[in-house]
């Protein structure tokens, strides 16, 4: 609590800790998700790979219509770099490369997407457009709720089938951008190069920052188990962006406090 009233901002929050504890600060408070919504639409990419209707092997071309501004690695590439659809998905999802986020929704739909997230009870979360920073100020909407609850179906391997959710958790737990989730965390107690040893902390997440919001979330696991967590700020005072923002360094203070307080108890939030 002292660190909430130490913020300028507004703090969304949700965590699971899987045990019958649940952490929800404004969890139903309608945030910015910026790149956040990515997660969402990776789901719909499963919904159909495992419907048989997109071949996860498919491949696609990087053409100039398809160039975006922002963060990513394809801007930095010649047109005409062709990938499966299965790998400029992992770009969408580890380096938050906003063209291969384009070129997924292209290929799925914004539609098919907005009404898998109300299919899965996710209401309050949706994609406005594709990215284009240009054209539209926002992007997509959600709630710490709703993001929590992604990350608990696929931990549980509900999420379309238990292929899937793997498939998926594999590649959030690639993730380049921990902005907040990894921040204070002990950094040799880290699995950094996915080695799958028991005894070291995975993070499987997906952050996402615009002038109006700083967002993160996913899962944590650790030698007594898992929980999830979902974290979005907004209202700050400070818009720009660089490592040190308020909102970076104070959701960093705040996964760090519930992280120890998880560890201390062997394994739940209380």
């Amino acid at each position: 609590n002292a660190e909430v009233f130490n913020f300028s901002g507004k703090i969304g929050l949700y965590a699971n800790d899987f045990k019958g504890n649940i952490i929800e600060i404004n969890a139903d408070e309608k945030f910015e998700t910026a790149s956040t919504i990515k997660s969402f639409i990776l789901a719909e990419l499963y919904r159909q790979i495992h419907e048989g209707k997109v071949d996860p092997e498919q491949i696609l071309k990087y053409d100039k219509e398809n160039f975006v501004v922002g963060s990513g690695i394809l801007r930095n590439l010649d047109y005409g770099v062709e990938m499966t659809v299965k790998n400029i998905a992992t770009l969408m999802i580890i380096v938050s490369d906003n063209i291969a986020t384009n070129m997924m929704i292209d290929l799925l739909g914004i539609d098919n997407i907005n009404n898998t997230c109300e299919d899965l009870g996710f209401k309050d979360t949706v994609l406005y457009n594709k990215l284009d920073f240009e054209k539209y100020p926002k992007l997509g909407t959600s709630t710490p709720r709703d993001y929590g609850k992604l990350f608990e179906m696929v931990y549980k391997k509900e999420l379309w089938s238990e292929e899937a959710s793997e498939e998926m958790l594999e590649i959030f737990k690639k993730q380049h951008y921990n902005t907040m989730l990894t921040r204070n965390l002990p950094q040799y107690y880290l699995d950094s190069e996915n080695t799958g040893d028991e005894e070291l902390i995975y993070i499987a997440s997906k952050s996402g920052s615009m002038n109006a919001c700083r967002n993160d979330g996913g899962i944590v696991s650790t030698p007594y188990g898992a929980y999830v967590i979902a974290l979005f700020t907004k209202d700050f005072v400070d818009s720009l962006y660089y490592n040190d923002h308020e909102s970076l360094r104070f959701g960093g203070k705040v996964t760090r406090l519930m992280f120890d307080n998880y560890i201390s108890l062997k394994g739940k939030f209380k």
